[in-house]
């Protein structure tokens, strides 16, 4: 994880936040082999494959569609090169499709890293971009059941939780393949 003196603004820790939250996932994600973000557990749960590409088109949709209201990476400068086989449903009426997409889409794992460093780059571009009265502007996040909260409490919950919380879904997609889950 980053370590460094103090930070001075808010808007410095929430750009900590998110960069040691996908250094974590990205810690992760370091040894993952095709076959293993290939495997389709039992049960229902999501392939770790789905599972990055997931949190990967997700923190492209939120950023760049939800926050900064523009076109998405994935479909944009990266369309055709995000490493899927289809990109993934989006939230709405499409949405009742994701768990059926998370067995059916096939990820080429190099490409989908390239990808998820390019998202990674913008949001951290675009983080190091806001100030504290920028954190504080209000975000109506209703429409996806969360209530009102301002823009620093929406990238805590939608990005630096959902970091963490899908990274801990592939630590466990790696350890019932028999590998060491986080970094750590």
């Amino acid at each position: 994880m980053t370590t460094s003196a103090a930070t001075s603004t808010r808007a410095e820790l929430v750009r900590r936040i998110v960069r040691d939250a996908r250094q974590v996932l990205e810690g992760t994600m370091a040894d993952v082999t095709q076959q293993q973000a290939d495997y389709i557990p039992p049960g229902i749960a999501n392939p770790l494959g789905a599972t990055y590409a997931h949190v990967v088109c997700s923190e492209d949709l939120i950023v760049q569609g939800m926050f900064r209201q523009v076109a998405p990476l994935g479909a944009s400068s990266w369309a055709g090169r995000t490493g899927l086989s289809e990109p993934m449903p989006t939230p709405g009426p499409e949405w009742v499709n994701y768990q059926p997409w998370t067995r059916r889409v096939k990820i080429d794992l190099a490409q989908l890293r390239a990808y998820a460093q390019a998202v990674a780059d913008d949001t951290d571009n675009w983080l190091a971009g806001l100030s504290d009265a920028d954190l504080d502007k209000a975000m109506d996040l209703s429409g996806v059941g969360l209530g009102q909260h301002t823009l620093g409490s929406a990238i805590g919950l939608l990005l630096a939780n959902h970091l963490g919380t899908e990274t801990g879904e592939i630590a466990v997609l790696k350890g019932i393949q028999g590998a060491r889950g986080y970094p750590m």
